[in-house]
C-alpha cells in the first residue's frame, strides 16, 4: 500500500495529574496519592507549558491525566486548592487558556458522561480514549474504568455529538488475536454509526519497571504488521491508523497501511513512555520513505465538515491552509 504522504502533529503534552481510580498492570504513569511523585499541575505550570509550545510552533495541547481522580481520597482536597471542585471544569479553563494562548486542546480524560462532552465539546478541536480492548485481561484486574461497556458508551456520547475522536487498541496486554479483530471490528461498527472516529492508534504494549507486568514480553514488529494490515483491512479508507513512531520503527507500518505518525513534542516527552523519546522532525522523516505532512488535532476531513466550535473557529483558521492541514510553519 503506497501513500503520498504520512501525517502528524507538533503538539506539547500536559499531563495534568498523575493520580488514577484505576490500576493497570502495565502502567507506569499512575501514582498513589501522597507518593513523593504524586502531581497535580497548578494553572502557572500549564500556562508555561502552553507558551513554550506556542513559541514552539506547536498547533496542539495534549491534555491527558488518570481516570476519574476525584475518585481517589484526597484528591478533592487538593484540587481545592486551585478553587475547583471538579477535575472536568479545571481542565475546562484549561482548554480556553489553550485557546487563548493559540494552541488547540485535544482532551483525553478518561470515560466521560454526556453532560460532561456537552462542557468540553467547544473547547476541544478533537477529543479521545483508547478502547484498549474488549478483552477480559489480568492487567485490567480492578480497574472499572477499564470495563469495555463504559468505555464504548463514551465513544458513543462523542458521535452523538459530533466530536473529532481518537480511539485505538493496545497490543500485546494479554488479549488474543481473534479478540484483537473483535475490539478493531467494534471500532469500525462505532464509526459507521456515528462517523465520527478520525484515527485510531495501533499501539505496541511496552512493559515499565515496577509494574505487575514488567517480565511480559512486548510484541514484535511483525506482530505489529499483522495487526496494522488487519486493521487497514477491516477499517473504511476515511479512519487514519496511527502509530508510535517513538515505540517503533515505523517504515514497515506505514507501508502496510498506517497513515500517522502522531503528536511530536518539541517541548515536553512522552509521559506514559518517559524511556521513549519523540523524534525530531529530521529524524522522523528519516523514518519513513514518503514525505510528512503536519495537520492540527482536528483532522482535514472535519475541518472541512466543519465538525468544530465558534470558540476555536478563529483559531482554527489561523493555523490551517485551504485543505484543513496545518499551515506551513516557518
Amino acid at each position: 500500500m503506497s501513500l503520498p504522504f504520512v501525517t502528524f502533529s507538533r503538539n506539547v503534552f500536559i499531563p495534568l495529574t498523575n493520580i488514577c481510580r484505576n490500576k493497570c498492570g502495565y502502567c507506569g504513569f499512575r501514582r498513589e496519592m501522597y507518593h513523593p511523585e504524586a502531581k497535580l499541575l497548578s494553572p502557572d505550570e500549564v500556562k508555561d507549558i502552553l507558551l513554550k509550545g506556542a513559541r514552539a510552533g506547536c498547533s496542539e495541547a495534549l491534555f491527558t491525566f488518570g481516570e476519574r481522580p476525584g475518585e481517589v481520597p484526597g484528591f478533592r482536597e487538593w484540587l481545592l486548592e486551585f478553587g475547583y471542585e471538579d477535575i472536568i471544569d479545571y481542565l475546562l479553563d484549561l482548554c480556553k487558556l489553550s485557546i487563548n494562548l493559540g494552541l488547540l486542546p485535544h482532551s483525553n480524560p478518561g470515560i466521560l458522561g454526556m453532560s460532561e462532552f456537552e462542557k468540553l465539546k467547544p473547547y476541544n478541536a478533537s477529543m479521545g480514549l483508547m478502547l484498549e480492548t474488549l478483552a477480559d485481561i489480568k492487567g485490567h484486574e480492578g480497574c472499572a474504568g477499564k470495563n469495555p461497556r463504559p468505555r464504548i458508551k463514551t465513544i458513543e456520547y462523542a458521535g452523538e455529538l459530533k466530536i473529532p475522536f481518537t480511539t485505538g487498541i493496545l497490543v500485546g496486554i494479554g488479549e488474543t488475536w481473534e479478540e484483537r479483530m473483535r475490539s478493531i471490528s467494534k471500532i469500525k461498527d462505532l464509526h459507521e454509526e456515528f462517523g465520527h472516529i478520525q484515527e485510531i492508534i495501533i499501539q505496541n504494549f511496552i512493559p515499565k519497571q515496577g509494574t505487575r507486568m514488567a517480565a511480559c514480553a512486548a510484541p514484535g514488529l511483525d506482530e505489529m504488521i499483522r495487526t496494522v494490515k488487519m486493521a487497514r483491512k477491516l477499517l473504511p479508507s476515511e479512519i487514519t491508523i496511527q502509530v508510535p513512531p517513538n515505540l517503533i520503527p515505523p517504515r514497515d507500518l506505514v507501508k502496510c497501511g498506517a497513515g500517522d505518525l502522531g503528536g511530536i513534542s518539541p517541548e515536553t516527552i512522552d509521559f506514559i513512555n518517559p524511556g521513549a523519546p519523540w523524534p525530531n522532525y529530521l529524524e522522523l522523516q528519516a523514518m519513513v520513505d514518503v514525505p510528512l505532512r503536519e495537520r492540527l488535532p482536528i483532522y482535514p476531513g472535519y475541518v472541512k465538515k466543519g465538525w468544530y466550535s465558534e470558540d476555536i473557529k478563529d483559531l482554527l483558521h489561523r493555523l490551517s491552509d485551504a485543505e484543513g492541514f496545518r499551515k506551513t510553519y516557518k
